[in-house]
């Protein structure tokens, strides 16, 4: 297993020699590499066994350092960053030739976000490379929220683990691409579309879900659990499936007639943010259980809720 704790110097040998770290973010652990090593870069897709056609997101610690990765900032990217950064916003950017296509998976536009966590500020103003980081955990299952998490899915390909204890956000970063300098939604995530209006004005929604993503998040089965995940009408769902061993996914109340210690409830008080902030703890830890199948309904459909139920909805697709 990885060994895990806060020596920076530890982590800056290891990335400087094209191994990967164990990173917290707000969002999730990243798996994180030299983002201008094609070795490192390789190791992560390795590591994660991710498809070479599912782009990563480059990680800077401020808005000056872009520039030495991109040929242009658009005028509404820049207010989006001003505003947001740090934080969880991923920008689409067209890319200098620095970034490896295999960071991009061929693409001409890279994603770059200044992550909200001091530690890995820290480590990113510490080193003299940006760093690639996709989420810390075999390709297509739940994100990691500790480093226990990481540690249990990756310990064994990976030397060391930055503690940062839990994520504060607990999804992954929203990312907003530019067409003609108009924002584009690629994917929904920590921060939520209402809240970039206000400062950029409409923002169409282009969620993929095919096999040839324009940005990292968007192919159709993503964030899954290894049991079989089921989302609808809690009430209904139980009687359809009380043959099994179920567990269940609530947002707001328990289940009646349903043993407790098979219940997660993402927010007693209806927080959106306290539920985005549970969504991958409590569906790893509903899958740890002896249950069969996982039932979950879908929250309100607002604010952080969209980018709930997306995720929702990739980890049950088959």
């Amino acid at each position: 297993m990885a060994a895990i704790g806060s020596d920076l110097q530890k982590a800056i040998a290891l990335l400087q020699s094209d191994e990967l770290v164990g990173i917290p973010t707000e969002t999730v652990y990243g798996l994180a590499g030299n983002a201008l090593s094609t070795k490192a870069i390789a190791k992560i897709f390795e590591a994660k066994d991710r498809p070479f056609f599912d782009p990563l997101i480059v990680h800077v610690p401020d808005i000056e350092a872009t520039y030495q990765y991109v040929t242009h900032i658009p005028e509404k990217a820049l207010l989006l960053a001003r505003n947001f950064w740090p934080g969880p916003l991923t920008l689409l950017l067209p890319k200098k030739p620095i970034i490896p296509d295999l960071a991009t998976s061929g693409l001409d536009t890279v994603g770059i976000r200044c992550p909200q966590h001091p530690l890995t500020t820290q480590l990113l103003k510490l080193l003299p490379f940006p760093l690639a980081a996709p989420s810390a955990n075999p390709f297509g299952y739940i994100s990691p929220t500790n480093p226990q998490h990481v540690n249990q899915q990756l310990g064994n390909k990976i030397n060391y683990i930055l503690d940062g204890g839990e994520c504060q956000v607990g999804l992954e970063s929203t990312i907003i691409g530019f067409e003609q300098d108009q924002p584009i939604a690629y994917r929904l995530g920590g921060l939520s579309i209402e809240q970039l209006e206000e400062t950029v004005g409409p923002i169409q929604i282009q969620l993929n879900t095919s096999s040839n993503p324009t940005a990292p998040g968007q192919l159709k089965s993503h964030y899954s659990p290894t049991k079989k995940l089921v989302i609808g009408n809690l009430a209904e769902l139980a009687s359809k499936h009380s043959h099994q061993h179920i567990g269940i996914l609530a947002f707001n109340r328990e289940m009646p007639g349903i043993e407790i210690n098979r219940q997660k409830i993402l927010s007693p008080t209806s927080d959106l943010s306290e539920a985005a902030q549970h969504l991958f703890a409590y569906l790893r830890e509903l899958d740890q259980l002896p249950v069969e199948v996982i039932l979950a309904e879908e929250v309100p459909s607002v604010g952080l809720g969209r980018a709930i139920n997306d995720r929702l909805k990739r980890a049950s697709a088959q």
